[in-house]
C-alpha cells in the first residue's frame, strides 16, 4: 500500500489519465470530479447527451461512469508506482434517468496489493438509485 510519499493526488492521477484535456471519453461526456481518495470517489455526469433513443440515460453512460471513478480510486491506492487496468465490470440498471445530472459515488470491496475493486452506486438528482456497479482493477506495478 502506499503511504503518504508514494501516493498520488487527485491532480496527478487525471493527468496520468489525460483526464480533463477534452480528448478522453470522460471528458466528452461532461464527467466532473466533486471528491477523490482511495476510499471515496465522488462525480457527476449530465443526462443530457449521455441518452439512448428514448430520452433516457445511457446503460453505458452509466458504465462508463462507474469505470471512471473505480479507476480512478484503483490508482490513488496503488501509488505512482503503478499503474490500473480495468478488467471486469458489472452494472444493474435499477431506474431511468431523463434529465439534470447523476451522481456516482465509488467505495472500495477490496483493496490488495494487485487487485482493487470497487461498488459504484450511481443515482439522480432525487437521491434514488439509478444503477449499481462493481469494477476490478488489476494494479501493475513497474
Amino acid at each position: 500500500m502506499p503511504d503518504e510519499t508514494t501516493a498520488p493526488n487527485l491532480d496527478e492521477v487525471l493527468a496520468f489519465m489525460n483526464i480533463g484535456n477534452q480528448e478522453t471519453l470522460s471528458d466528452r461526456m461532461g464527467i466532473s470530479f466533486v471528491e477523490a481518495t482511495a476510499q471515496r470517489v465522488v462525480a457527476t455526469m449530465p443526462v443530457k447527451g449521455n441518452t439512448q433513443p428514448y430520452g433516457l440515460l445511457h446503460g453505458g453512460a452509466s458504465c462508463v461512469l462507474a469505470e471512471t471513478l473505480g479507476s480512478v480510486g484503483s490508482a490513488l491506492h496503488a501509488g505512482r508506482d503503478a499503474i490500473t487496468l480495468g478488467i471486469e465490470i458489472n452494472a444493474t440498471h435499477h431506474r431511468s434517468a431523463k434529465s439534470g445530472l447523476v451522481t456516482g459515488v465509488a467505495t472500495p470491496v477490496h483493496l490488495g496489493r494487485t487487485l482493487a475493486t470497487y461498488e459504484i452506486v450511481i443515482t439522480d438528482e432525487d437521491d434514488k438509485r439509478v444503477c449499481t456497479a462493481r469494477l476490478s482493477c488489476l494494479i501493475k506495478r513497474g
